[in-house]
């Protein structure tokens, strides 16, 4: 059987760095091709990034990515790669002018074939319909006596479409380039497709993905190469950029296959392409890739957080954040996850105590700042909450959020001052339910945890001390921050069940709620007690208001604030 070596180029694209972004293909190129690839292959749209969302639409954006590819094929011949064949994703346009997402396969210093996503995501995070119109073919590349068929994500998530083409059209390998963002337990699902669609299109299948993150997206890498009957080949290891090299045995091509635009599933047109003829020999070394280690599910959302949170102060240009530090597990969940991020020495801690705040809260502010070396200053907040009250003689919800605010606006002073982007701590248990303050809580420019669950920051900030203690490290986070009952303090004796349910039962009303769009008569009827509820309902229903001025987190679940769940913020249907 021939052989070929395939290198799947695990990257991270920056949106709208057309040129870096050439430069790391040509880099990941040379070091493929320094270990004998003799198919190299690119993420999604990764020349642009993803996803561009309207920079789509803007002309000037769409030529620079198809001119940039045309010198992107010349300059890898220039440099000595045009031999290896380079399948890389770009925005490009259709013949009508309309924006396409995109990929090409270089080779010898040119384009050799080009091709358009055929199936347009239009669900959860995606909205490609408003950007792009579907492709037609299916392109099928002779590499080395191997046909290879070429897909784009979107196009194996569906059902036939290009895996059932692929066999129709006798390709011994099906390659997706993708650009799947990260959901919990996504791995598995991921996986199952994959074989599914191996098994429908009756060969092995490459299946590439990107890592880093965009906005509240992540990408998780975990690239995947099964064979026809389902078993795995090799595994990218998860938030890691990489290239991982996989020497395949595949069946030769037919001599003739067909002609040349003849039909196939969903109607996609096969167009064929001749690279090398010539089948290879296997390797007398031939490289064991083999599959990386699975994370635990704790491990797994904990590297998610870091990676959204490192991509945002790092893609817009930032070099240090900030973060006020109540003593509480959120701030020092926030405080752990930017270390983690982009490092201690850039990392900055505020505790800024009013009359309410305890003594052992601020212990516990300063433990934190000493476990993980970040720096830390105290600034009271009671001069100026002193200053307020003396004027307006506030009571109540306003004196307590009054405190919230002054806290924001002391942050929002020193981020103009000294250059630090400010981290937001707020969890999506609060924000499903309103419990924040408008401009206190929510100011920041990004916020790391805003969809973790209150019962999860509790799992992850056990599970990062934990990982510590087995790497023989300080766990970066103070029992007493984990242990102690969640308090705003914002007034004497204050707990959070003084205002929610226990955060057990209050989370597992919202996950049917939010997460799985179970109404209120569902959820009474699975035992919940009709009140408690209704009140649950009623507080996440007119908080919307609140959720769309918060700043953007990484999304890991299936129903994240802002891109998946969209209602509207005037709306009187109470019915769940």
């Amino acid at each position: 059987m021939p052989h070929l070596r395939l290198a799947l180029s695990q990257i991270d694209p920056y949106v709208g760095d057309i040129a870096r972004n050439c430069d790391e293909v040509v880099r990941w190129t040379r070091h493929a091709a320094e270990r004998g690839a003799q198919l190299v292959a690119f993420p999604e749209m990764a020349l642009t990034g993803y996803p561009v969302e309207d920079l789509a639409l803007r002309r000037s954006f769409v030529q620079a990515s198809r001119d940039a590819l045309v010198e992107l094929a010349a300059r890898l011949a220039a440099e000595g790669l045009g031999d290896v064949p380079v399948v890389v994703g770009y925005l490009g346009r259709s013949a009508e002018e309309a924006p396409q997402n995109c990929a090409a396969v270089l080779h010898d210093g040119r384009v050799a074939t080009r091709f358009a996503k055929h199936y347009l995501p239009n669900y959860g995070v995606f909205d490609e319909y408003r950007y792009f119109v579907p492709g037609d073919q299916l392109s099928v590349v002779r590499v080395h006596g191997v046909d290879v068929a070429l897909a784009i994500c979107e196009d194996i998530w569906q059902d036939g479409g290009r895996a059932t083409a692929a066999g129709q059209a006798g390709a011994g390998l099906l390659l997706a380039v993708n650009g799947s963002p990260y959901e919990r337990e996504k791995d598995d699902v991921r996986l199952e497709l994959v074989r599914r669609r191996a098994a429908e299109a009756g060969c092995t299948l490459a299946y590439l993905n990107m890592v880093g993150a965009q906005d509240e997206l992540v990408f998780d890498g975990d690239s995947i190469v099964v064979d026809a009957a389902g078993e795995v080949l090799a595994r990218a290891p998860q938030f890691a950029e990489g290239c991982i090299l996989v020497d395949l045995d595949l069946p030769a091509a037919e001599a003739e296959a067909g002609s040349p635009g003849e039909p196939v599933a969903d109607g996609l047109r096969v167009e064929r392409t001749v690279l090398s003829s010539e089948p290879l020999p296997a390797p007398e070394h031939p490289v064991v890739q083999g599959v990386a280690p699975r994370m635990g599910d704790e491990e797994e959302i904990y590297a998610a957080l870091v990676t959204g949170t490192r991509a945002y102060v790092q893609k817009n240009g930032f070099r240090s954040v900030l973060i006020g530090l109540s003593g509480g597990i959120d701030s020092a969940l926030v405080a752990a996850i930017a270390v983690d991020a982009v490092g201690a020495e850039n990392v900055y801690g505020i505790s800024m105590p009013s009359a309410y705040s305890s003594q052992h809260s601020r212990d516990d502010a300063a433990e934190l700042a000493r476990r993980t070396g970040l720096h830390f200053r105290t600034v009271p907040i009671a001069p100026m909450f002193d200053a307020y009250m003396g004027q307006l003689g506030l009571t109540g919800l306003a004196e307590e959020n009054l405190q919230s605010r002054l806290r924001g606006t002391l942050l929002m002073a020193v981020s103009n001052q000294e250059g630090h982007i400010v981290l937001a701590p707020g969890n999506k248990s609060e924000l499903a339910v309103g419990y924040s303050t408008l401009y206190g809580d929510s100011v920041g420019a990004f916020g790391p945890i805003k969809d973790v669950y209150k019962t999860l920051i509790f799992r992850l900030a056990r599970w990062r001390n934990k990982a510590a203690e087995e790497r023989g490290e300080t766990p970066p986070i103070p029992e007493n921050s984990i242990a102690k009952p969640p308090s705003a303090e914002l007034r004497p004796g204050q707990v959070d069940t003084d205002s929610l349910p226990d955060y057990d039962l209050l989370d597992a009303i919202l996950e049917a709620y939010i997460e799985n769009d179970h109404g209120r008569d569902a959820i009474v009827a699975a035992g919940f007690d009709p009140a408690v509820v209704d009140r649950v309902v009623r507080l996440v229903d007119t908080a919307e208001y609140k959720r769309r001025q918060y700043p953007p987190g990484p999304k890991i679940s299936l129903k994240a604030f802002g891109r998946d769940r969209r209602l509207p913020i005037t709306n009187r249907w109470r019915r769940g």
